[in-house]
């Protein structure tokens, strides 16, 4: 069992939790995630690894609550423990010898993608931010961004946070500035991702996405977060969660994201009705 260090709430749906888990401190890097399941008959439930901090011996994971194992997981405070906490797991995001790269966030996304710029920035490469969502009360780690950004943008969708807009408008502009980038990593909901990648195609800009399809054990073997990826067969928990993008088929990615829509929406109507009979 791991214990929680530090829990905050980064807005009303989104929770991040540093867990004291030392061996996988030593060894996490940008990219990678972690399974943790809450209580012994909970969830597994793969969540990136958004910071790290190998003195103190912690991992940070910040996550939306999306279903009941997520609800369940962001009803522990400081204090308690996880039952499971199972890492690093996937590929590092590589990094090595990029002078020049955007990076492109999108919502919770921006978990992922904010270690990947810091890494980034600490190794001297020159790092543009892009980061989105749908309106200021939902936006995280704007001064993380901004503190390890060449350049940062910041989008919503309605204008109540930075510039309105799409990120996608943002890359554009940006590249008709005459930018001009080694890479594009871009990290968040698979249509955004699709788009980045529609933007960053007609100019051949290698673009890097980072996939989260549905994942049960993380090691390759039930098969459950496979992808279509430059038309063959690959596993997200140990081919990626990083893939060219160019290559993708993100129309059969979300086809089966939504296969199971109908099942967690139950299972979080049924946690829902739980609790509120347990606080009556």
């Amino acid at each position: 069992m791991n214990k929680i260090i530090k829990r905050k709430e980064l807005n009303p749906t989104v929770t991040l939790l540093e867990i004291e888990a030392p061996f996988i401190a030593k060894k996490a890097e940008p990219g990678q995630f972690i399974i943790v399941r809450s209580h012994a008959d909970g969830e597994r439930l793969p969540l990136t690894i958004a910071g790290y901090d190998r003195e103190k011996g912690t991992v940070t994971s910040i996550f939306q609550i999306v279903g009941e194992g997520t609800m369940r997981l962001n009803t522990l405070m400081e204090g308690d423990y996880v039952n499971d906490f199972v890492g690093p797991l996937g590929n590092k995001t590589e990094t090595e010898g990029l002078k020049k790269v955007a990076v492109v966030g999108g919502g919770v996304g921006c978990a992922i993608a904010y270690p990947v710029a810091k890494k980034l920035h600490d190794e001297g490469c020159e790092v543009h931010s892009i980061i989105g969502f749908r309106n200021k009360d939902l936006v995280i780690l704007e001064d993380e961004f901004k503190a390890c950004s060449d350049v940062c943008k910041l989008m919503s969708d309605d204008g109540s946070a930075g510039e309105k807009g799409l990120v996608t408008n943002a890359l554009q502009a940006l590249i008709d500035a005459g930018n001009t980038y080694d890479e594009v990593i871009t990290i968040g909901p698979l249509i955004m991702m699709k788009f980045v990648v529609a933007v960053t195609k007609k100019y051949n800009i290698k673009t890097v996405v980072s996939m989260n399809p549905v994942m049960i054990d993380g090691t390759g073997m039930c098969g459950g977060c496979r992808l279509t990826v430059g038309g063959k067969t690959k596993f997200a928990c140990v081919d990626g969660p990083d893939f060219d993008g160019f290559e993708v088929d993100f129309d059969e990615a979300m086809a089966r994201g939504r296969q199971f829509a109908d099942f967690e929406k139950r299972k979080r109507e049924e946690f829902c009705n739980l609790m509120t009979k347990e606080v009556k």
